[in-house]
């Protein structure tokens, strides 16, 4: 039986976030350039973003590029680039035919004008998709997103549009790049770490978390299906008790 066998479709975590890790390795191993992984990491997104949507996932995200990314060598982020607007003109057709709406979050402000206008474009052509959310993390940090949302709460303080008072979660939540977003319920990690690593901070206070020792290029299908498996086996007790969720059944 197959990991996509054990899967009951009416518990499916309804969002589910990655960070795609591994991609420099896997090339190095095969004695070749990091923008090689890269371009093979490619792939492994294809194969996700189809896993997700025929299995029934309303939202995933994926961690495809962090603010500290910036601080890699030039060459390495200008050919990320050039192989994020390649692949964007390449999958835009299958994302329209599918179904699939791409919402990009981060500080896109850091983008050439090139990447920007072929993001923008894109998300406005797939708008309507409404089997699956795609959300690209491009450019993102969750300090950079939580510091964001704080300046724009401290304004509105500031203006006196809202009272200290009214501040809580709701609001916090609310001014995040994530704000019409169900949170994860589950996140993938791929090529053995295990750590956040400044993703989904806020997001991922009751998600599971999942780890892998598969490096992003070999991740396939059956490993994300895998993913989905195990976190059907989980009990989700939000702070309560066993007890207390079995008698709520």
């Amino acid at each position: 039986m197959t990991f996509k066998d054990q899967i009951d479709k009416n518990r499916l975590p309804g969002h589910v976030a990655v960070i795609m890790d591994g991609n420099g390795r896997w090339a190095h191993r095969r004695g070749r350039e990091r923008i090689f992984g890269h371009s093979q990491g490619v792939k492994a997104v294809r194969k996700t973003v189809e896993a997700a949507a025929e299995l029934g996932v309303r939202y995933l995200t994926l961690y495809a590029f962090s603010t500290e990314n910036w601080n890699r060598p030039d060459d390495e982020v200008s050919a990320l680039m050039d192989l994020m607007v390649e692949s964007i003109n390449d999958e835009t057709h299958t994302l329209i035919e599918k179904q699939i709406s791409l919402r990009v979050i981060g500080d896109l402000n850091r983008l050439s004008a090139n990447v920007r206008e072929r993001l923008f474009e894109t998300m406005r052509i797939t708008s309507s998709g409404s089997r699956m959310t795609l959300i690209v993390a491009l450019s993102y940090s969750s300090r950079w997103e939580i510091s964001e949302a704080c300046r724009r709460i401290a304004l509105a303080v500031k203006e006196g549009k809202i009272s200290t008072g009214d501040i809580n979660e709701e609001m916090v939540s609310a001014n995040l790049e994530t704000s019409d977003t169900p949170d994860p319920e589950l996140m993938i990690r791929t090529s053995g770490e295990k750590r956040i690593s400044n993703f989904l901070l806020w997001q991922l206070a009751y998600a599971e978390l999942y780890f892998t020792e598969k490096l992003w290029p070999d991740f396939g299908k059956e490993d994300f299906y895998k993913a989905v498996a195990d976190f059907q086996k989980r009990e989700r007790r939000y702070g309560k008790t066993s007890e207390q969720i079995a008698d709520n059944r």
